[in-house]
């Protein structure tokens, strides 16, 4: 599989690189997919959750009421859940999210993700960027080219719409960074960062010459 090579512009440079079939020829696997992106989202989470349960309320201990003949539920004192302002059963406790995953499955995930965007025409290749200076619009020049705004009818007024975007560098760049902090639904990664998550969360992947060799030596069987 070949794609064209893009300069900084977002103009067609003639040449053509290859890319790697083990990596973006492979049959999407949705579940493996599925399982990487769950696992990202929870190592996300912070698990501080805390109710309190009875023992933990301030409140009187005194029995309410009889224990039978009353014509309610039983009920003991005033912290008991079946009352209104009492505590909660079984509420959350702090408690860690994340789960294991093998990297063979792990990779695979990636490799999929990077093979559905390919099917999708999602991913460009452009040469290594490296800006002079920080300019904003220098960055919303090669986003343009690339077409990631899109024109839609609401209410009988045209309206644009940005698709989400994802840079991908082989190595830090600050000029780079700093080009594209300021611009909505933009972002820069290092090729290292990538994740299944951030694949599939975009609409238009721009790979750098080196990111591009960096993933297919990180994913390489």
């Amino acid at each position: 599989m070949e794609l064209s090579v893009f300069n900084s512009k977002g103009q067609d440079t003639g040449r053509k690189v290859s890319l790697s079939d083990s990596i973006f020829g492979v049959e999407p696997n949705e579940h493996v997919m599925y399982l990487d992106v769950k696992q990202y989202l929870a190592n996300k989470r912070q698990g501080t959750h805390k109710s309190k349960e009875r023992s933990e309320m301030s409140g009187s201990t005194k029995k309410l009421g009889r224990q039978k003949g009353g014509g309610g539920a039983r009920r003991g004192d005033i912290n008991s859940p079946v009352l209104v302002g009492g505590a909660r059963v079984f509420g959350p406790v702090p408690r860690d999210y994340s789960f294991k995953l093998n990297k063979k499955t792990k990779q695979l995930a990636r490799k999929s993700a990077f093979s559905a965007k390919i099917k999708d025409n999602a991913i460009f290749i452009v040469e290594n960027i490296d800006f002079e200076s920080p300019k904003t619009k220098d960055f919303e020049a090669l986003l343009k080219s690339f077409n990631v705004d899109t024109e839609v009818k609401v209410d009988g007024k045209v309206k644009k719409l940005r698709k989400k975007s994802l840079l991908v560098l082989s190595k830090p760049n600050k000029n780079v960074y700093l080009s594209a902090r300021n611009i909505q639904k933009t972002g820069v990664v290092l090729s290292s960062d990538m994740n299944t998550y951030n694949i599939l969360n975009t609409s238009v992947i721009l790979l750098t010459e080196d990111a591009l060799a960096d993933i297919e030596n990180n994913l390489k069987d």
